[in-house]
């Protein structure tokens, strides 16, 4: 796991460096850790972050955006101004479907990263939220598999590849929304990229694999 992790801080990449070891706390959490031994891991982690953030003149201003979105409208905030104004402007019910105006040239990385900004512009907030109870679900089911598998790996299987989409959506949900500084982490089964979805179609199979061979109906 340390040498996943100094490679993903050699990209540099933060945000999938927060998915990795948010996986792996849930696993090891699963696999019978004690809390000090969390707790340590955190302030560890919360160290690291902090570290990288400051030493980091990009991820500083993030930071500082996510802090503040209203500073600097046309530069460093541009990005999370523009999501939350077509997530803003879809309302309840939406534009219409292919009707969004900020994928045209305004919203930044609209098929990809911002993906779910909009979706809400286009199909406004009730059905946005469908997307949310999607995952939601989703993970209900795969902390429902997990518990019933039949040896501990593949609890912790089960476990990993749950944490890792609920993760990854939580964050990129999170940011397009201002609840979460801005990172480079895609939406799972939505956003554009056909290794990301092959990769996680991959995953979704060994955790439908596992659910065959429970002792009891999930």
């Amino acid at each position: 796991l340390t040498a996943i992790i100094g490679l993903i801080i050699a990209e540099p990449d933060l945000g999938t460096l927060t998915v990795v070891i948010l996986i792996a706390a849930a696993m090891f959490f699963i696999a019978g850790g004690a809390y000090w031994q969390m707790g340590m891991g955190g302030l560890l982690a919360g160290f690291v972050f902090l570290t990288l953030i400051r030493l980091s003149p990009y991820r500083w201003q993030r930071l500082m955006v996510f802090l503040n979105p209203s500073s600097e409208v046309q530069g460093a905030s541009y990005h999370i101004n523009q999501s939350l104004l077509a997530i803003g402007s879809g309302g309840l019910w939406g534009l219409g479907f292919g009707r969004s105006v900020q994928k045209y040239l305004y919203l930044p990385e609209p098929y990809t990263d911002s993906i779910f900004a909009i979706i809400a512009e286009e199909l406004g907030l009730l059905r946005a939220m469908l997307v949310i109870a999607a995952f939601l679900f989703l993970a209900w089911r795969g902390l429902r598999i997990a518990q019933s598998a039949p040896d501990i790996f593949g609890r912790l299987v089960a476990t990993g590849i749950t944490t890792w989409i609920l993760v990854q959506a939580f964050i990129n949900i999170g940011a397009l929304s201002g609840l979460l500084p801005l990172t480079g982490v895609p939406l799972p089964f939505v956003s554009y990229g056909g290794s990301s979805l092959i990769i996680i179609f991959v995953a979704i199979g060994v955790l439908l694999n596992i659910s065959k061979h429970t002792n009891v109906r999930t």
